[in-house]
């Protein structure tokens, strides 16, 4: 499978967005991870609806929405969701979780069930035919600049080994959280194929994008 790169626009530089994407573009960039967050779901407030329009306007880059909210399914018509986007809702964040991943497909976007560290993955096994991938956090929501959760390894590898078991073989896995270059090699090495990059690798201030985007992709061809 092959790997690919989403980088957390929440640790972009807004003054500098439009050059920044078209780094990204010459980089070749899979995705633009967006955090949105409520307040609720998740202790803090992040990137909003305008922002991605801006986004969805300014590259042909898909975006990569991790929605952080309660209640998804009410709020999906307020994003650009559009072909080859990825949208992720977490399990602990609605009752209806099979309603939104299916609106998520019918926007014509990939649907992707994000879990949080301590959430056991068996709340996503009445749910792995609806889904084309997992968001594994590997930090708890909610903030940039946390330390891995060490044992969120260890699920990512039961998580690749739980869509195989059950014919999901082409389902992807995504990691979201302190994702170094360090960490991303061994989330690589257990499983994981995307990843969101932040300020421990593609937004580190001693390299350059373009340098952060080739080493990141160095650390994770295993």
């Amino acid at each position: 499978m092959i790997n690919k790169i989403s980088p957390s626009m929440m640790c972009a530089d807004a003054l500098n967005l439009g050059a920044t994407l078209k780094d990204f573009e010459k980089n070749g960039i899979e995705y633009l991870h967006i955090d949105i967050m409520d307040g609720s779901f998740v202790p803090n407030f992040t990137l909003g609806t305008d922002y991605c329009k801006i986004l969805k306007k300014a590259t042909n880059i898909p975006l990569d929405l991790h929605l952080m909210v309660d209640r998804p399914e009410e709020r999906l018509d307020w994003f650009p969701i559009g072909e080859g986007d990825i949208v992720s809702v977490h399990v602990e964040s609605t009752k209806h979780l099979q309603k939104v991943l299916r609106a998520i497909k019918d926007r014509g976007a990939k649907a992707y069930v994000a879990i949080n560290p301590a959430t056991p993955l068996c709340m996503i096994e009445e749910v792995l035919c609806d889904i084309d991938g997992v968001l594994v956090m590997t930090v708890n929501p909610g903030f940039a600049g946390q330390k891995l959760i060490p044992q969120t390894l260890e699920k990512i590898t039961k998580a690749r080994k739980m869509l195989d078991a059950n014919g999901k073989n082409d389902a992807e896995i995504e990691v979201d959280g302190n994702v170094s270059f360090e960490n991303a090699a061994k989330m690589s090495k257990a499983g994981a194929n995307i990843f969101v990059a932040g300020t421990s690798s593609v937004f580190t201030k001693d390299l350059t994008l373009k340098e952060g985007v080739k080493k990141l992709r160095t650390a994770v061809e295993i």
